[in-house]
């Protein structure tokens, strides 16, 4: 158990997993986006449901999808900053059967017209879980260098990418494969020891059948 375990995160906020956690969790489905959002759907379940004015979740979230991190002194004002560069936000409540109970989302609009939904949840001490994107199961927490690759589920991407990547001496820690369908719309999710540099990531997006690469860099949220 580390000190942070111990301690927390350093945040502004009443608490980890409403505040910090929510942050974390605007932050991420911005970055998934991989563009500046102009538009979010954002739905709210169980606790973060029945707490969200009280404990401020809507500013974190807002806060999280303006680019900010969780020590942020402007977190209380996100809305209104929100408001003020022209991120349309709405949230209500909604029921996800079986979801952890710090779980939000978020339906996003970028301003280039790209779309992605993302459901992720607080799971304590400011850790997040993202658990869908687009409909499909992936369960990561982004805390170690990610790439995140989607793509039709076509042989030979998984081989590809992975050569790619010990051709280059970088470390795969783990490795998930999900689809929606055979042959339909698939999404690979790698956690490596060392970061991925920027050109191996613009040769994987070249890849045939390749539709999407993310690369994010733990805790810095170093994106790509």
């Amino acid at each position: 158990m580390s000190i942070f375990d111990i301690l927390g995160p350093v945040m502004v906020g009443p608490s980890s997993s409403h505040t910090a956690g929510a942050v974390r969790i605007g932050l991420m489905a911005r970055l998934l986006l991989k563009q500046r959002p102009v538009y979010a759907d954002v739905g709210l379940y169980g606790s973060f449901a029945a707490t969200y004015h009280g404990h401020g979740t809507d500013r974190a979230i807002a806060a999280g999808l303006l680019g900010m991190q969780p020590d942020d002194i402007r977190i209380p004002s996100s809305l209104q900053i929100a408001e003020e560069q022209g991120l349309r936000i709405f949230f209500s409540t909604i029921d996800i059967p079986g979801a952890h109970p710090n779980t939000a989302v978020i339906t996003l609009l970028g301003e280039g017209g790209s779309r992605i939904v993302i459901q992720a949840s607080s799971i304590g001490g400011g850790r997040i879980m993202i658990n869908k994107i687009d409909g499909i199961d992936v369960n990561f927490n982004a805390e170690t260098p990610t790439l995140i690759v989607h793509n039709s589920d076509q042989p030979g991407h998984v081989a590809h990418v992975t050569t790619l990547l010990s051709k280059n001496r970088i470390n795969i820690a783990s490795m998930q494969l999900y689809r929606n369908e055979r042959g339909g719309y698939a999404v690979m999710v790698i956690e490596t020891d060392q970061r991925i540099p920027h050109d191996i990531i613009n040769e994987i997006e070249k890849f045939e059948g390749v539709i999407k690469v993310t690369y994010v860099n733990g805790g810095t949220e170093d994106v790509v």
